[in-house]
């Protein structure tokens, strides 16, 4: 829409009275002017105080599980206090009253939610001090699954590979496996489901055996000796997992046609069959490393 001023003194052949005159002059000085400084930069910082308030707004609703604490204090008072299990039924308005399930799971896991709640909240050190005492948390648990492990598999006679393609790799993967599909649940394309997967057995080859290897050499080099690793079943298995996996990115790849729809979810038939199949490949691989550990089959 046009200004009626730009109209009024548009007009061709016509002489301007000296109101007119001023009336442009002064709408001339209202127009927008490029000045030295052309760009804007906008830096939108959180409130902490306002998130607080909106997580306890989101609480009340069926997005609860998303959200996150602002302090220790609250951490603590979830891990200790039997709420609730969650359901997907209409919220009824009315507070529901915890069940004889939820304080059997409640006393079962108060460790571990007492152990998680030791984990600062993300809003302290920008979340640094989160993401390094989560991962201090994580190398415990690990060194006490391996060991347990060990132990166990000691006790009722089975070979180290086999406890480790067995129970330490079930150990360390299962938590991988809600990490997935929490991702896959609240991710709009699930890709993060998918990237943690690979992600995680980056860390295991790379950072968890690599680490504690060049740890190993250095010491025993200082020792002025040489360290030295059995390999083992471990080419079999290598070579096995290398096949496996490579049936597992075929399927993936081929459910990316339009009919499924993607790599997760998509018609039922297609989701049992995807996932009779890739626990298919899980007990064969467990199979044929425990035969070619006890020399029922030769391996290389």
């Amino acid at each position: 829409m046009r200004n009626p001023l730009d109209v009024l003194f548009n007009v061709p052949d016509r002489k301007l009275t000296s109101d007119e005159e001023e009336a442009k002059r002064i709408a001339e000085m209202g127009k927008p002017v490029l000045g030295e400084h052309s760009k804007l930069e906008v830096i939108i910082e959180e409130s902490y105080e306002f998130k607080s308030t909106v997580d306890k707004l989101i609480k009340k609703t069926n997005l609860a599980l998303v959200v996150g604490t602002n302090s220790w204090r609250e951490q603590f008072l979830e891990a200790i206090t039997v709420s609730a299990e969650d359901e997907d039924e209409e919220d009824t308005g009315e507070e529901r009253l915890p069940s004889c399930f939820d304080y059997v799971m409640h006393f079962l896991t108060v460790f571990w939610k007492v152990l998680f709640a030791c984990v600062p909240p993300t809003d302290y050190m920008n979340g640094w001090a989160c993401f390094t005492i989560s991962i201090l948390i994580i190398g415990l648990l690990t060194a006490v699954i391996g060991d347990l492990a060990s132990h166990f598999g000691c006790t009722i006679g089975l070979k180290d590979s086999v406890t480790a393609v067995v129970f330490v790799a079930l150990g360390t993967s299962v938590p991988d496996t809600f990490a997935s599909k929490v991702s896959a649940v609240q991710d709009t394309y699930a890709d993060a489901s998918i990237g943690n997967v690979t992600g995680s057995n980056a860390v295991n080859v790379f950072l968890g055996i690599g680490v504690a290897w060049s740890v190993a050499a250095i010491y025993w080099h200082m020792k002025g000796k040489p360290f030295v690793v059995e390999a083992g079943s471990l080419a079999f298995s290598v070579t096995l997992f290398t096949i496996f996996a490579f049936l597992a990115v075929s399927v993936l790849l081929y459910r990316r046609r339009a009919h499924i729809g993607g790599e997760l979810g998509g018609p039922r038939g297609h989701r049992l069959a995807t996932t009779a199949f890739f626990f298919s490949l899980w007990f064969l691989y467990i199979l044929f490393s425990s035969l070619e550990a006890y020399c029922h089959i030769e391996g290389f």
